[in-house]
């Protein structure tokens, strides 16, 4: 699963994880890739977001803040129960004396699925295609998707803020798979939460992965605890094309 959460504010302007967390648990996902997540800021009431949210659904969370301010921090997480480590995690490149728009990061974590790696990267784009542009080139650069140890195994998800005909969006899918696009050949828009009409947040998938199925929570409460939508993808590994670390 993929879901930008809001920093758990919803549209009640409510900040409520055990609310995220229940969405989640509806759809009993394996691994949850989590966006705009407060950790000990004062307008959230000072919680770890992004542990409150995991104990509550029995997970494990690797967290990336992509912003800090005093000790308050803001980033994205990556949560499964399942065995994984921390493969990376670092800050995106943004535009220099352009306003005052948020930091960018990524995470990339390796988890043990069955006999497989599956590599999964998190990350949260910024909004200007210029900026876009350069994160996406740190992406697909040889410290993260080019590296050795991703291989073919891997998934990157999160919320792009680019729709699907935009360059972002065709220079990704130029080295991976939109999931929706392999299973449906037509993705359901994720923003906003309550009507959406906008595509931006994706699975894109490895040659190893199989897409058995892609849907978006558009249940009553998944439209009111956050702005978007969450995207869940059930997939399947090919150990026979899959070349990770553990395997070697």
């Amino acid at each position: 699963m993929t879901y930008n959460v809001h920093g758990c504010r919803g549209r009640d302007r409510q900040y409520a994880p055990q609310r995220i967390a229940e969405v989640i648990a509806s759809a009993e996902p394996d691994i949850v890739a989590l966006q705009e997540l407060d950790v000990g800021r004062a307008r959230s009431g000072g919680i770890d977001q992004a542990e409150t949210i995991a104990l509550a659904l029995g997970m494990r969370a690797q967290f990336h803040p992509a912003m800090q301010v005093m000790e308050e921090l803001y980033g994205d997480a990556i949560l499964t129960a399942l065995p994984s480590h921390l493969m990376k995690t670092g800050a995106l490149p943004k535009l220099r004396g352009v306003g005052r728009y948020e930091p960018r990061g990524a995470l990339w974590a390796s988890v043990s699925v069955g006999g497989s790696q599956l590599q999964v990267i998190n990350t949260h784009l910024g909004l200007r295609s210029r900026e876009q542009r350069r994160q996406i080139d740190t992406l697909l650069g040889p410290d993260w998707l080019g590296h050795p140890e991703c291989g073919e195994a891997v998934v990157l998800l999160g919320d792009f803020n680019a729709p699907p005909r935009s360059p972002s969006y065709r220079r990704l899918s130029a080295r991976l798979t939109d999931a929706q696009r392999r299973r449906r050949g037509r993705g359901q828009p994720t923003f906003p939460s309550r009507f959406p009409t906008l595509r931006i947040d994706y699975a894109f998938v490895g040659a190893a992965i199989h897409v058995a199925e892609v849907s978006t929570i558009r249940t009553p409460l998944a439209r009111i605890a956050s702005d978007h939508l969450p995207v869940v993808v059930d997939i399947e590994i090919d150990s026979a094309v899959s070349l990770t670390r553990a395997a070697q």
